[in-house]
C-alpha cells in the first residue's frame, strides 16, 4: 500500500522555500505616517508604541531611517493646526499633507507616496464629510461631501501624490474624484479605494494618532456593518465601475474571508489590506510582554498575501522590511 509522505516536502529548508505558494517582498508593504502641523514635534502615540506624529521639520531623520530599512511606499495622514465644520484646512498647497508631499518629493524622491483622502482629521466634528440636518439630527451628507472630495483630490495630486486613497466610504466617492482628476489633467493618477471599510472597534488607536474621533454618534451610517460579507461584493463592484485601480479591505486580519472572496471573484483586480491600528496595538502589546515572538508579525502579514492582497498597509512595515527581499 502506497503511503503518502507529505513531510518529504518539508524536511529541507531549501525545499520548503522552493515550494512556498506565496512570498513577501518589501514592495508589497506600505508604511503609514502621521504628519502634524507645527514645528519641533515628534510625539509618540500612547496607544501605538513606536509610532509617532512628526512635524515637517522632524521628518528627515525618520525618512532616512525608512530608506535604510528598504521601505519604499508611504501612506500619508495629516493632523492640522485648525479644524472647522467643513474641514477647510484639508485643501490647498499649505495643507499639512500637501506640504509633506511637496517636501518629500523634493528631498526624498525615492518614495512612492499615497495620500489618504478624507475629512475626519480636519473637521471639528470628526466625521468623514460635510454635515446636514435630517429629521432633526445631524448626519453626513453624502452628495455635499462628493462635491468637496474632487477639489481635495486635485490639490493632493498637484502637491505630488503618486496615488490617492479615498477612505470616507461615501457612495460615489471614486467616481467624483476620478471625474475631477481627469478634468484637471491627472487622468493617470491611480486610486486605491477603501472599498470595503467596516465600522470596526479596531480603529481606536488610529483616532488617537490622527486626532479624528467623531464628536457625536458613530460612523455606522457610512462604514459597513461587520456582520455582512455579501455587501462587500456590492461595494467593490461599485468602486470598480467608478474607476478604482486598487481595492482595499479594512480592517485586514479579522476580515480575511472577505478579502479572499473579493480576490477570487475579481482575480484581475489588485487588492490591498490594511492591518489597522488596533491590530498593531494588540500584536505590539503581546510582543512587548514577551508573549509572542517577532515572527508573529511576519505570519500575520503572510495571511494577507495568502488571502489575495498585493499590497499590505501595516505599521510593522519598518520592522520587517529590512528582513525581506527587495
Amino acid at each position: 500500500m502506497l503511503i503518502q509522505r507529505l513531510r518529504r516536502r518539508r524536511y529541507h529548508p531549501h525545499m520548503r522555500q522552493m515550494l512556498q505558494e506565496v512570498s513577501l517582498q518589501r514592495a508589497h508593504l506600505v508604511q503609514p505616517i502621521f504628519v502634524r502641523a507645527g514645528t519641533g514635534i515628534k510625539k509618540e502615540i500612547i496607544s501605538m508604541p513606536g509610532i509617532y506624529q512628526y512635524s515637517l521639520d522632524q521628518l528627515a531623520p525618520y525618512l532616512e531611517s525608512l530608506l535604510e530599512k528598504g521601505v519604499q511606499h508611504l501612506l500619508l495622514f495629516g493632523v492640522p493646526a485648525e479644524k472647522d465644520h467643513k474641514g477647510s484646512s484639508a485643501h490647498g498647497e499649505n495643507g499639512v499633507v500637501q506640504s509633506a508631499l511637496i517636501y518629500i518629493k523634493q528631498h526624498f524622491p525615492q518614495f512612492f507616496l499615497t495620500a489618504d483622502v478624507c475629512f475626519c482629521e480636519y473637521t471639528d466634528h470628526g466625521h468623514c464629510g460635510m454635515l446636514s440636518e435630517k429629521g432633526g439630527c445631524l448626519d453626513v451628507d453624502n452628495d455635499q461631501t462628493l462635491e468637496a472630495l474632487g477639489p481635495l483630490a486635485v490639490s493632493l495630486a498637484e502637491a505630488g501624490a503618486d496615488m490617492l486613497a479615498p477612505s470616507g466610504m461615501m457612495d460615489g466617492a471614486v467616481g467624483a474624484m476620478r471625474q475631477a482628476l481627469d478634468a484637471a489633467g491627472f487622468s493617470s493618477m491611480p486610486l486605491m479605494a477603501y472599498a470595503v471599510k467596516y465600522a470596526s472597534s479596531l480603529y481606536g488607536p488610529f483616532r488617537d494618532a490622527a486626532e479624528g474621533a467623531p464628536q457625536f454618534g458613530d460612523r455606522k451610517t457610512y462604514q459597513m456593518d461587520f456582520h455582512n460579507r455579501g455587501e462587500a461584493l456590492a461595494e467593490a463592484a461599485m468602486d470598480i465601475q467608478e474607476g478604482a485601480d486598487i481595492l482595499m479591505v479594512k480592517p485586514g486580519g479579522l476580515y480575511l474571508d472577505v478579502l479572499k472572496s473579493l480576490a477570487t471573484k475579481w482575480p484581475e483586480v489588485p487588492f490591498a489590506a490594511y492591518q489597522v491600528s488596533g491590530e498593531y496595538a494588540m500584536l505590539q502589546a503581546a510582543l512587548e510582554k514577551g508573549w509572542l515572538a517577532e515572527e508573529a508579525i511576519y505570519e500575520s502579514i503572510i495571511a494577507f498575501r495568502r488571502a489575495g492582497a498585493q499590497l499590505i498597509i501595516s505599521y510593522f512595515t519598518e520592522t520587517i522590511a529590512p528582513k525581506l527581499p527587495a
